[in-house]
């Protein structure tokens, strides 16, 4: 199994989308009080925004084409509650459905992971350091590292922390993630976090040909009543 190659969506050109809100170009932006994000180095790909909060992502990327896309908060918060609903996610060998995010002092790039394709994240050389129980569900938590790769802060070596459900989030139904419940759980672990920066729904694909549909409710406010 080839291991996946994880790259930020990072120096990104500020495009306006089009009427239909279609965009096929590396982005990010603000629209209807929501953040987006598209990021590809290779292959197709193309991000449909919606005036309600959603999107819509495609994607061909051949062998060894990268794509992140995605809705949700210019500045990232620990206390986020984010609902969402998935009406289409199709991965294809490897995709993910993932809160994405990240910090700065220390740098560090997350996820909460609550879909994948035929590829299980972080991969099977990644060991789980513990579990969280949250929304229903068991995360395994792992911690790996990038050295020398691309970030928010330019080339660097940074921690990824990941949670990781360990069954697939069902289709078409109400989804929450309440991110508090992993932030607290990296905490115990060591994992700590800085300074959040952006911080979205994602969908991820790496070597595959895929599509999701993805609506965030509440997305207005998103935080802990």
């Amino acid at each position: 199994m080839k291991p996946i190659r994880w790259l930020p969506c990072i120096a990104l050109t500020l495009i306006a989308a089009g009427d239909d809100g279609t965009i096929c170009r590396n982005v990010t932006g603000d629209r209807d009080g929501l953040f987006h994000t598209l990021w590809k180095d290779s292959g197709e790909g193309c991000l449909t925004l919606d005036h309600k909060g959603g999107y819509a992502v495609r994607w061909a990327l051949g062998r060894r084409g990268n794509l992140v896309a995605g809705r949700g908060w210019r500045k990232g918060a620990a206390d986020r509650i984010v609902r969402y609903r998935a009406t289409r996610f199709d991965p294809g060998s490897n995709g993910y459905l993932t809160l994405y995010g990240w910090s700065r002092n220390p740098l560090v790039e997350y996820y909460v992971v609550d879909g994948w394709g035929a590829f299980t994240p972080p991969g099977s050389g990644a060991v789980p350091l513990g579990i969280v129980q949250s929304d229903g569900g068991t995360y395994r938590i792992y911690r790996t590292r990038r050295i020398d790769q691309p970030s928010i802060a330019g080339t660097a070596t940074f921690d990824q922390y990941w949670s990781v459900r360990t069954e697939r989030r069902p289709l078409d139904r109400d989804n929450i993630i309440t991110f508090a419940n992993h932030v607290a759980a990296w905490r115990r672990l060591g994992l700590t976090l800085g300074s959040l920066d952006y911080q979205v729904l994602a969908t991820e694909g790496f070597g595959s040909t895929g599509e999701s549909a993805i609506s965030l409710s509440d997305a207005g406010a998103g935080r802990r009543p």
